[in-house]
């Protein structure tokens, strides 16, 4: 590595992880404006960067020996799967108590509970974040994964409301993590990183690879209509919070903190550039 050549394979991968992740906190209100069919790419693209980006960083902050490596992410593989069935459990055992309660004050008990199944996940060495994901899912797609002779154990009216509320919640608290995020990024702000010629070369050449290696994956997989696709992918907050989660044996003194600060700027007002040309056409 020309950049960072006394830099380990495992500190490069640990390194790349955070830079990889989209901010689904800038992206999902941003995208407000755009068609259905795009917009849902974006909720879904970002959703699902955050939830997995934070998973292979714990995985590979888990990591310790190379050779176990292909032991460990079988092991790893074999708990997501675990997970993924308690939480469909979960959820239809949630949906299923929450549409029989009486009272109209249950959306906070509700977040209450999550976080308790968010919590048992933690203790259990689950993936918790997929676990919020599936639920989700389900109290979304409703009608999608009740079916058949489960129909008849849910209400869908009561189902509905209980999404809406969380819509709502959901929409709110989104406003509260932009902010806190714009407080962590001016907290890491060091201007005279940017006159150093290094980080500003490192910070072009990540760029680049970034909309680089977007653009080959949605050609290949959506097409030619990949604006403004292409120039949404900001970085953000999970970024700045997982690089400073770097175990300390994983640390190298001579990744400059400018990057971030660079990465975080330039991916912002690319995608703030193909915001307003999108709206203009």
């Amino acid at each position: 590595m020309y950049f960072f050549p006394e830099m380990s394979s495992a500190s490069a991968w640990i390194y790349a992880t955070p830079l990889s992740i989209l901010s689904s906190a800038i992206i999902i209100p941003s995208v407000i404006g755009l068609r259905e069919r795009k917009r849902e790419f974006h909720v879904y693209e970002s959703t699902f960067s955050d939830i997995l980006g934070i998973m292979m960083f714990y995985f590979l902050t888990e990591q310790t020996e190379t050779d176990a490596l292909s032991s460990g992410l079988l092991n790893y593989s074999g708990w997501v799967v675990v997970t993924i069935l308690i939480s469909f459990l979960a959820s239809y055992v949630i949906v299923f108590i929450f549409q029989n309660i009486k009272s109209h004050t249950k959306l906070f008990l509700l977040i209450a509970v999550l976080l308790l199944l968010y919590s048992l996940g933690k203790l259990m060495h689950l993936s918790s974040l997929i676990m919020i994901l599936v639920f989700g899912l389900v109290i979304a797609n409703i009608k999608l994964f009740f079916r058949g002779w489960l129909a008849h154990w849910c209400d869908m009216q009561k189902a509905k409301e209980i999404y809406d509320g969380l819509h709502v919640i959901t929409m709110e608290t989104a406003f509260v993590v932009r902010t806190f995020f714009f407080v962590v990024f001016g907290l890491t702000i060091v201007l005279e990183s940017i006159l150093n010629l290094n980080v500003f070369l490192i910070s072009i050449l990540i760029i680049a690879s970034i909309y680089l290696i977007r653009l080959a994956l949605l050609g290949a997989f959506i097409g030619r209509d990949i604006t403004p696709q292409l120039y949404i992918a900001p970085r953000g907050l999970i970024t700045i919070l997982l690089y400073y989660a770097i175990p300390a044996e994983f640390k190298y003194a001579g990744f400059n903190e400018g990057i971030l600060l660079l990465i975080i700027i330039g991916t912002s007002v690319i995608m703030t550039w193909a915001m307003i040309r999108d709206k203009k056409k």
